[in-house]
């Protein structure tokens, strides 16, 4: 402790006679040049006063602005507004004190602000060798740690590769050492970052891996879409370079990026990583202090809604599911405890009419997340009768259920499967969101639903399958080499879906921007190629109701963004509950799919026609 106290005493010390010196060497070379150098004719006496006068200034100032008292580290950039308010107010007071000289100036009136110049200039000269001697120092350090570190090449050359260096250079135990870096910028081609140098552009990747020995590239661009991912990552796999990639823009922003944050590279990295904009105020002004019910709380996309809703402080999170161990592993992931005696969860299943109808008026939510489904289209195609039961008929009990209690917001998810939709899965998604328009204008609150694609990771995804089928040696099953989806990640499709159902109106589908649709068949072979194993691929042909490529919007829906860049807000057509509960379950499978493409897209019903909710 008084060693660094000794040694930080020692650092303010310096300095202080840095900056007088500066001060008494700029006054010189003013006095001389304002004189061209005849010495002869400089007042010493006055030259003297004045470097006194502006050494006890500049001192008075640098304390008062904290300059010499610890606020700045030495030799940083914070340091340089510090160091050129104080030489300011010291070169403006010391012309001051050179007009209220009663008998004669000290120094002719341009040479304070001659010498402020040149003092300022040394000063901060001073502080850049510092700072780079310092940066040397630890460049050595970590050099030396860094034998047996893996030589690293980093694509990009802006503030992600920055604060990546500053981590990797600064910290003695890193397992890497950055040996170049590659940016497509002409203008950086002889840019040194941290003593790190610019060796070419993407085109150059071989050559560089070869002339510097890397063996791995860390992409330190932490905004890079899936496309740059994609198209990087396959370079440097031909360069038989390993990819690594920086957290996300928000961890930048904090400051927070260490070594320990470079990572392997991941397939939602492939499929694209974007920084979505939330408006905070919106989201709490509906969600804070507020009863929030979700359905279908422990599936994929509802126990991360759960775990994302319960960060704005609801004053209650119910989480409904008729899966009693997915209540117990969502509870758990919230809480930390999962002893499943709490109200925060209940047991129910949404084609339960009476029980749903008693948990609203019990626990009278206020907000709802409706995200209980059936969403496996091939079973669906098989078993269309459950469709109906689950995502038409139950959606339309949680619809009513939320109506009869005084629900404020009612969030629908829904599927980009209802846009011009071709099976049972997009037919009755595509029903639910006709219903949630219905009950919208029947209801105080605002009722909307939300539809997008496939989701990252989700439990029976098809990244689920592939991860599955190459673990056990293969095949791998794609329908169709052309085949495209839309995919996101859990995380950015929840902070959509929240955020949509603070901008949308009532009765609205909103539709989330998916990106670029992916080619299945690429998904395939990536993940075959990161788990270097040999694994054939087979092609088993589209299924009933599968299409080749998928559609956001459908026809005749307009794409409209008023209120978010990521969010469209289409107006569908109201379905009267009469005509869904008219539908049959237990017809044979040809006819309920029959009922179900009629009152899917067809018109709406009059709504005087309307029957009393019962099976």
């Amino acid at each position: 402790m008084l060693q660094r106290v000794s040694r930080a005493h020692w650092l303010r010390t310096a300095q202080v006679a840095v900056d007088l010196s500066a001060w008494t060497l700029g006054l010189t070379l003013a006095h001389a040049l304002r004189y061209d150098l005849v010495l002869e004719r400089i007042s010493l006496s006055g030259a003297a006063w004045a470097t006194l006068s502006v050494g006890v200034l500049q001192v008075a100032f640098g304390f008062l602005g904290h300059l010499y008292r610890g606020r700045y580290r030495y030799g940083s950039f914070d340091e340089v507004l510090g160091v050129l308010l104080a030489a300011a107010c010291a070169a403006v007071g010391l012309a001051v004190l050179n007009e209220a000289v009663p008998s004669t100036q000290w120094t002719p009136r341009s040479v304070p602000f001659i010498g402020a110049f040149i003092a300022f200039t040394f000063m901060l000269g001073v502080r850049y060798l510092w700072r780079m001697h310092r940066e040397s120092e630890r460049r050595g350090l970590g050099r030396r740690a860094g034998e047996a570190a893996t030589p690293l090449l980093l694509f990009g050359a802006g503030e992600g590769a920055d604060q990546a260096l500053v981590a990797m250079l600064h910290d003695s135990t890193s397992r890497y050492l950055p040996v170049g870096l590659i940016d497509d910028d002409p203008a950086k081609s002889n840019l040194r970052l941290r003593g790190v140098k610019v060796l070419g552009t993407r085109q150059d990747l071989p050559r560089v891996a070869a002339l510097t020995g890397a063996e791995s590239l860390l992409l330190a661009v932490p905004s890079a879409d899936g496309a740059l991912v994609r198209e990087v990552s396959a370079l440097a796999q031909a360069a038989g370079l390993t990819v690594k990639v920086l957290p996300t823009v928000d961890s930048l922003m904090d400051g927070r990026v260490g070594v320990e944050d470079i990572r392997d590279l991941d397939l939602a990295d492939l499929l694209g990583r974007r920084q979505i904009e939330l408006d905070l105020d919106s989201i709490a002004g509906y969600l804070t202090g507020k009863r929030v019910l979700v359905t279908g709380a422990g599936g994929s996309i509802g126990s991360e809604l759960s775990r994302q809703i319960a960060l704005y402080g609801p004053s209650e999170l119910i989480l409904l599911d008729r899966d009693e161990s997915a209540l117990h592993a969502v509870q758990l992931s919230i809480t930390g405890r999962a002893l499943l005696d709490g109200e925060d969860l209940v047991l129910g299943d949404i084609r339960d009419l009476d029980h749903m109808h008693r948990i609203f008026q019990q626990r009278r939510p206020q907000v709802v997340f409706h995200a209980a489904a059936l969403k496996h289209l091939t079973l669906l195609e098989r078993f269309p009768g459950e469709a109906v039961k689950s995502n038409v008929w139950g959606t339309l009990t949680v619809l009513e259920a939320a109506r009869e209690a005084g629900v404020e917001h009612f969030v629908n998810i829904s599927t980009d499967k209802a846009a011009d939709p071709t099976s049972v899965l997009g037919y009755s998604k595509r029903i639910a969101e006709r219903l949630t328009a219905e009950v919208a204008t029947r209801s105080d609150g605002i009722f909307v639903s939300v539809r997008f694609g496939n989701v990252l990771g989700s439990r029976g995804s098809v990244l689920t399958s592939f991860t599955a089928q190459i673990a056990a040696g293969g095949p791998v099953t794609v329908t169709h080499p052309d085949v495209t989806r839309f995919f996101m990640t859990v995380q950015e499709a929840v902070q959509l879906v929240i955020q949509a159902a603070a901008v949308g109106n009532d009765g609205e589908v909103l539709v989330l921007d998916m990106g670029e649709p992916v080619r299945i068949d690429d998904v395939a072979r990536r993940l075959v190629d990161q788990s270097a194993r040999t694994v054939e691929i087979v092609y088993t042909g589209l299924r009933q109701g599968e299409k080749l490529h998928e559609d956001l919007l459908g026809a005749g829906e307009p794409d409209l963004r008023p209120n978010h860049p990521l969010i469209s807000q289409v107006v569908v057509k109201a379905l009267a509950p009469a005509e869904a509960l008219a539908l049959d379950p237990w017809e044979p499978p040809e006819a309920v799919i029959t009922a179900l493409r009629r009152w899917c897209c067809g018109a709406a019903a009059s709504l005087d026609e309307q029957a009393p909710l019962s099976r």
